[in-house]
């Protein structure tokens, strides 16, 4: 009897312990989950991007007051807007490198610093707060343009915000670039422990993308380990005749926009 006791008790003490343990990383997932999918880094208010082409620098306060920062780099003959969302990491200073792929195709490019990214103020706080300030961008950038010359596109975790725009607006077509089906699904696969129902971001394109009327081109990399590209694949099964899917061979999750095979794609968009 003593030992069972004995057992039932230490079997108490041990659930009790991993109890605690359980509780520890959930608060500490809840807690840090901001900096865990946004690779945030500044720069100095007074930093001067040194690009070799004709570009504008523009601040747009957002809802709250803070000023979201942003690049317009503008072609020679502009045909339009690529309006681009790009990844949970880098700035302007280094995102900015890409704007020759656009603007050697007539279309002027804006890429946007999310809060407490590059020269753009805040923190981020949800997904509600990030699809606000990029709302709001938008249309301050759209008045600019005749949205049936927008192009929307997103690059990894801004592809998730890149749809529920397009969602909310009438672009001329939706470039996604290295997409993620789910967010909530693809954290689910990093964190299984975690519950959905404390995720600060859910974007979940799988439920957006069949809702836009527009052109929707996807592109991802076989090898992308980050991202896996059945991502892209579930994504093109939603949609009908407005989809297209380009699967870009020996191509990771990083640099894309560099790949040749994407760029004659883009090309072809762009014409």
């Amino acid at each position: 009897m003593e030992i069972l006791k004995t057992l039932k008790f230490l079997s108490i003490v041990l659930l009790c312990f991993f109890l605690v343990i359980y509780v520890l990383m959930i608060s500490y997932f809840y807690f840090n989950q901001v900096e865990l999918v946004f690779h945030a880094s500044r720069l100095p208010k007074d930093f001067k991007f040194d690009y070799q082409q004709k570009f504008e620098e523009i601040n747009i306060p957002s809802f709250d007051g803070n000023n979201l920062n942003g690049l317009l780099f503008k072609a020679e003959n502009s045909k339009g807007l690529v309006f681009y969302l790009h990844g949970n990491a880098g700035t302007l200073e280094t995102w900015g490198k890409i704007a020759k792929i656009y603007t050697s195709l007539d279309y002027d490019i804006f890429i946007l610093d999310y809060r407490s990214f590059g020269k753009s103020e805040g923190e981020i706080e949800n997904e509600e707060q990030l699809s606000k300030d990029i709302s709001i961008v938008y249309k301050t950038i759209a008045k600019r343009y005749s949205e049936d010359k927008i192009v929307i596109a997103g690059y990894s975790i801004g592809s998730g915000f890149a749809t529920k725009l397009a969602l909310e607006n009438k672009p001329k077509a939706l470039i996604l670039q290295a997409p993620y089906y789910n967010f909530l699904e693809l954290s689910t696969s990093k964190a299984p422990f975690f519950p959905d129902f404390m995720k600060k971001f859910s974007l979940e394109t799988n439920l957006y993308l069949p809702q836009i009327k527009a052109p929707v081109y996807i592109f991802h990399g076989t090898d992308d380990q980050l991202i896996p590209c059945e991502n892209s694949i579930r994504l093109k099964k939603l949609l009908k005749s407005n989809a297209y899917f380009y699967p870009l061979k020996n191509q990771g999750h990083i640099g894309m926009n560099e790949n040749d095979d994407f760029q004659k794609q883009l090309k072809r968009i762009l014409e």
